[in-house]
C-alpha cells in the first residue's frame, strides 16, 4: 500500500496506544509501520528536505494534532500517552479520525481558530490560482503558525520560574544589554514587588527597562498592568514590558496608551512570533533557497 496520509494514521495510532502505557514516536512507527504492512522502501522514504523520513513525519503531525484535541497528552518530552478522552472516542466505535471529526473538542477549534479566515473551499480556491512561489509562501506560513502554537503549548507545561528565564534570554537574543553575564537578571522569586526581572536598554547601560511576566492561561486584565505601573513607580523606573502566554483586555491596551512610564504589552501570540524571529527555543530545521535567472550570465557579447 501507499504511505498514508496523517489524518488516516491518526485512528490507528490512537488505537495503538489504549493500553495506557508511555510511548514515543521513534518506537510507535515501527509499530504503526507493520501494522499498515509498509514496505522497506515506503519506511525509508525521505521527505525533499532529506533530514526526516515522510512517514516518520505523518505519525509526527497525527501525535500533534490529536494531542491538540485531548485525545493523548504528552508526559515528558518526546513521550506520550492516551488520555481519557481519547478512550471515550475508542469507545465510540469511530471509524474514522480526521480535522473534521477533531472539531468537535474546543481545544481543537481554538487551535484551529488562527485559519478562521480559510475555509476548506477558500483554501483550494487559493491553491488553484498561486504560483510556486505564492503557495510556498502560504505552506511557510502556515508552518510558522503551527510551531507558534506548539511554543506557547510548550511554554505553559513549564514552570514560571522558567518562563521568567525566557523572557530574559529572548531580551537579550533581541539586543537589549550586552551578555548574558552583565545584561539582566531576575528578581528573587517572592521577593519581586511587581518586577520579574531588568535588563540594560543598550550595551553601556544608559537606561534599564523593567520586565514582568506571566505564564497565564485567563486573560490579562488592567488591574493587573495597574500593579506592574505602581511598582515601576516605586523604581523611579521610565520602560517596562509586561510579557504573558494569554492575552490582553481592551481595557488593558487602552490603560498603557495614555500612561507614563511606556509599557509595551507582548501577548502570547507576538511571544511566539518573537520567540521564531530571535531563534530562542527553536532551530533551523531546513532551509530554502528560491533562485532565479541570471539574465547577465547569459548575454554574449
Amino acid at each position: 500500500m501507499t504511505i498514508p496520509d496523517f489524518q488516516t494514521i491518526m485512528l490507528p495510532l490512537l488505537k495503538h496506544i489504549s493500553d495506557g502505557k508511555i510511548h514515543t514516536v521513534r518506537i510507535l512507527k515501527d509499530t504503526l509501520a507493520d501494522y499498515l504492512e509498509l514496505s522497506d522502501e515506503e519506511r525509508q522514504k525521505l521527505l525533499p528536505s532529506g533530514q526526516q523520513t515522510v512517514f516518520h513525519n505523518r505519525v509526527a503531525w497525527a501525535k500533534t494534532y490529536m494531542e491538540r484535541a485531548g485525545l493523548l497528552e504528552t508526559i515528558t518530552r518526546g513521550q506520550f500517552t492516551i488520555t481519557d478522552r481519547g478512550r471515550e472516542v475508542l469507545n465510540s466505535s469511530v471509524d474514522r479520525i480526521d480535522q473534521s471529526f477533531l472539531l468537535q473538542f474546543d481545544e481543537f477549534r481554538d487551535f484551529k481558530s488562527r485559519d478562521k479566515n480559510d475555509d476548506e473551499t477558500t483554501v483550494e480556491k487559493k491553491t488553484e490560482i498561486e504560483t510556486p512561489e505564492e503557495a510556498l509562501q502560504t505552506a511557510y506560513k502556515q508552518i510558522r503558525e503551527d510551531l507558534a502554537a506548539d511554543l506557547i503549548y510548550q511554554v505553559k507545561r513549564m514552570t514560571p520560574v522558567f518562563f521568567e528565564k525566557l523572557v530574559l534570554d529572548l531580551m537579550l537574543a533581541m539586543g537589549y544589554g550586552g551578555s548574558q553575564d552583565t545584561a539582566g537578571s531576575l528578581t528573587v522569586a517572592g521577593a519581586d514587588e511587581g518586577i520579574d526581572g531588568v535588563i540594560n536598554e543598550d550595551q553601556l547601560g544608559l537606561d534599564i527597562v523593567y520586565l514582568q511576566a506571566k505564564r497565564w492561561e485567563n486573560q490579562v486584565g488592567r488591574p493587573e498592568i495597574q500593579k506592574f505601573v505602581g511598582a515601576l513607580h516605586g523604581k523611579r523606573a521610565r520602560k517596562g514590558v509586561f510579557l504573558t502566554t494569554s492575552t490582553f483586555s481592551r481595557d488593558a491596551h487602552q490603560y498603557v496608551e495614555t500612561i507614563d512610564p511606556k509599557v509595551v504589552l507582548i501577548d502570547g501570540n507576538r511571544l511566539a512570533q518573537l520567540m521564531i524571529d530571535f531563534n530562542v527555543g527553536v532551530s533551523t530545521a531546513q532551509s530554502y533557497f528560491i533562485k532565479r535567472i541570471d539574465s547577465d550570465y547569459f548575454i554574449e557579447d
